[in-house]
């Protein structure tokens, strides 16, 4: 069966299902979100209306951890995201959780903060987005000292969640160059072939970037 997933190639959480897609070069069909027919299709698989979400014949697998879990199980292939070795796994999901939670969300946060109407904008939790952003890369600097990777020396499903995060989250909101370790893992991670595909796939649609695009990355 085809596996197909209903996703933008602009979206972070998009991009962190490419990561696996690509590490392990499974074949899949891009169910492109720009195409008003992929679009209602999505809609009628799964309301909640988010994206990406996989199909694979009847099955439907929602949220991006989830989706690569999924893979894990019914497509491996020789770059193994999620260990064997049940503490090693532990870690690498507790990480997963942090770049979603700690990095991704604050981001978001921010961005959405600024598609408001002015009148609408709320300047108290966009100072509480930046500050819990400033709190994670201080902590995550200090735990990618000596660290290749996010949970170890293997690239893992915390490093596909790792690698969107970060590379949205300096354009929202720089990582300071005191955060040396930091910013030294993200471009390990942009300069990783499936993300740097990733990176590319997304590459036309930058002008939808609310804050404006740097002219970098």
């Amino acid at each position: 069966m085809t596996i197909e997933i209903f996703a933008h190639p602009f979206s972070s959480y998009c991009q962190k299902a490419f990561i696996a897609l690509y590490e392990n070069d499974t074949p899949f069909e891009l169910r492109m979100l720009e195409e008003k027919d992929n679009a209602a299709e999505l809609a009628r698989i799964w309301p909640l209306n988010r994206f990406p979400v996989l199909r694979e014949g009847e099955r439907v697998v929602f949220e991006t951890t989830s989706i690569i879990e999924y893979l894990h199980v019914h497509h491996p292939g020789p770059v193994k995201l999620i260990p064997d070795d049940a503490d090693a796994a532990v870690e690498v999901r507790m990480m997963d959780r942090f770049f979603d939670n700690y990095v991704m969300t604050p981001q978001q946060s921010i961005i959405f903060n600024c598609i408001r109407a002015e009148a609408d904008r709320d300047p108290i939790g966009d100072d509480k987005a930046r500050a819990l952003l400033d709190t994670s890369y201080a902590w995550l600097d200090t735990r990618m000292r000596g660290r290749t990777w996010a949970a170890g020396d293997s690239f893992s499903l915390a490093d596909c969640a790792a690698a969107p995060s970060l590379f949205y989250a300096d354009w929202t909101h720089e990582i300071g160059a005191q955060f040396e370790h930091v910013r030294a893992y993200r471009e390990r991670l942009n300069a990783r072939p499936s993300f740097a595909r990733a990176i590319d796939g997304g590459r036309p649609f930058r002008s939808y970037f609310p804050l404006g695009a740097p002219d970098r990355d």
